[in-house]
């Protein structure tokens, strides 16, 4: 597999392209070869990650080898300053949520100023481009980029933005009060991007997603749903959102927000499942991706219908278990949520609701079955155990 990457352009329009067939487990080429890369966590880590935060998800230790192959086009372009500056202010370049946070100090900030002056090569960004609205997601290089925009901006946090560490013949001063002939050759430094679009498969992310998860994002562990809420941004991961800070998902989850997004992935799994668990197929990670993207495509309505579906559903397993569902034990086991979720959902959609005493004593029921504890204590993340666990979850409550 070849994966060419020798074309550069200066400046922000249209680029030669050249395109690649790329295989999900290698991605060399636009990946292995990107400046700040490195492999992420293994997927036991973020189940240990996770399970640290009081959720038992065995399908993240789901080493399901990939066999997608991409086509992906790949180029280098050369953006002038002033240009990146541009669009970083008209939002051309989007930042990820979990990137926002701005971590370098005025000093190291001030050096990388320093170095573009002194007219040394910098380290490139990476970016990746949206077909549809030829925006740009940044992968790699935030902390320059918003550098850049801040010392343009004149603002450092909430003071001016004055070059501290730096040679004194820019000590102290901020762009505006650069002379002339120094904010021309800052305008016109260049700053390499490498710049990649998934051509094949169509309507899919796969790509970008596997990118994120071996890039180094400044020693960031990303996990799935990280880099899902980053990838498939839209109406729908908007939606997620507001569902997570429901005050019955937070009495049953736990008031703090997770950190590492498991909540949201939680919710997503849910829906996704309940729409699409005949059509599930592992692993789960890759599942959820396409439903997440398929769910921004659909109008309004469809989606406020999923939204009241999961708000009728925990706020019954509330107000009848409380804090203990989806509890055999002190972790909110994944794989019984999403039985139990699923399968009360379906009752709640035919009938009248069943009292709080019946779903309790259904839910007990179902977790002292020994046939059910098959399903959710191991090889969770298997087409049979998903399929399983949920028809006997729906069978108990379908009789309450």
């Amino acid at each position: 597999m070849n994966s060419r990457m020798g074309v550069t352009v200066s400046d922000m329009g249209s680029a030669p392209e050249e395109t690649s067939v790329s295989e999900t487990p290698a991605l060399d080429g636009a990946v292995a070869a990107s400046p700040g890369t490195d492999d992420q966590v293994a997927s036991t880590d973020e189940y240990e990650i996770a399970l640290a935060e009081g959720v038992d998800d065995e399908t993240l230790c789901d080493d399901t080898a990939e066999t997608t192959r991409f086509s992906i086009t790949s180029y280098g372009a050369d953006y002038t300053v002033d240009t990146l500056v541009k669009r970083m202010r008209n939002e051309a370049f989007t930042i990820p949520s979990f990137q926002r946070r701005f971590v370098w100090s005025q000093r190291h900030a001030s050096k990388f100023i320093e170095s573009l002056l002194m007219g040394l090569p910098v380290p490139g960004i990476f970016l990746y481009r949206e077909g549809a609205t030829n925006k740009h997601l940044v992968i790699d290089g935030q902390q320059r980029l918003r550098t850049l925009q801040a010392y343009y901006d004149g603002l450092f946090g909430e003071r001016k933005f004055r070059l501290i560490g730096v040679i004194d013949e820019w000590a102290n001063k901020t762009y505006a009060e650069l002379s002339p002939s120094d904010q021309l050759k800052l305008d016109d430094s260049i700053v390499h991007a490498t710049i990649f679009s998934q051509d094949e498969p169509e309507n899919a992310l796969d790509s970008v997603y596997f990118v994120f998860e071996r890039i180094n994002t400044g020693g960031i562990r990303l996990t799935a749903q990280e880099i899902r809420n980053a990838i498939a941004a839209g109406p729908f991961t908007d939606m997620v959102r507001d569902l997570n800070v429901n005050a019955d998902w937070r009495a049953i989850f736990g008031a703090e927000i997770n950190k590492h997004s498991k909540d949201q992935e939680l919710i997503t799994r849910f829906l996704a499942l309940h729409d699409d668990s005949a059509k599930y197929s592992r692993p789960m990670s890759k599942f959820l991706n396409k439903y997440s993207q398929s769910m921004n495509k659909v109008n309004d309505a469809e989606r406020s219908k999923r939204a009241e579906i999961f708000v009728k559903t925990i706020g019954m397993l509330n107000k009848s278990l409380g804090s203990k569902a989806f509890r055999p034990s002190r972790s909110l086991n994944a794989a019984v949520f999403d039985a139990v979720m699923v399968g009360l959902a379906k009752r709640l959609e035919n009938g009248s609701p069943p009292t709080s005493d019946s779903v309790k004593d259904a839910y007990g029921a179902l977790l002292g079955r020994d046939d059910f504890r098959r399903y959710w204590i191991r090889a969770t993340a298997d087409e049979d155990s998903v399929r399983k666990r949920i028809e006997m979850a729906t069978e108990a409550f379908a009789g309450i």
